[in-house]
This record gives structure tokens, sequence and C-alpha cells, in this order.
């Protein structure tokens, strides 16, 4: 248990920025997921956008590293292609 007022500061900030960061991972996969499992064109290109939002995002601030975050996109960009 932390003794300190900064230690117990810590610990509260470690629970909030975990929970941020879980949830903005959560829905990065599901978009993810979103844009792989498109049918149409249209929806396609409207989960694909979204999902190119996400992933620049969780790139620029720590969520996933941002080489995670371009190879994804990459990865994306070639299975839009080959449906």
């Amino acid at each position: 248990m932390p003794r300190t007022a900064s230690a117990k500061k810590h610990q509260r900030q470690t629970k909030t920025r975990t929970a941020t960061n879980r949830a903005q991972r959560s829905r990065l996969r599901g978009a993810i997921k979103a844009a792989r499992t498109a049918t149409t064109p249209e929806e396609r290109d409207a989960a694909f956008k979204a999902a190119e939002s996400l992933l620049d995002r969780a790139g620029r601030k720590g969520i996933i590293h941002p080489n995670t975050a371009a190879r994804t996109k990459q990865r994306l960009v070639k299975a839009a292609k080959a449906k």
C-alpha cells in the first residue's frame, strides 16, 4: 500500500489512465474488426476511415507503437484491395 500522499496520487492516476487506455484499445480492436469484416464497398470505406483515424491516434498517444499502427493500416489497405 502507498504510504505517502504522492504515492497515493500516483496510484489514482495509474488506475484512471489504465481504464482510459483499455477503453481506447478496445474501441480500436472493434474498429479494425469492422473494417476487416465489412462486405459492401461503402461500408468498407467508412469502416476503414474510422479504423485509420483510431490507429493514428493510438500511435500518437502511445497506446500502441507507431510502427504497429502503420503496419496494421497497411494490412487493412491490402485486405481491402484484395476484396
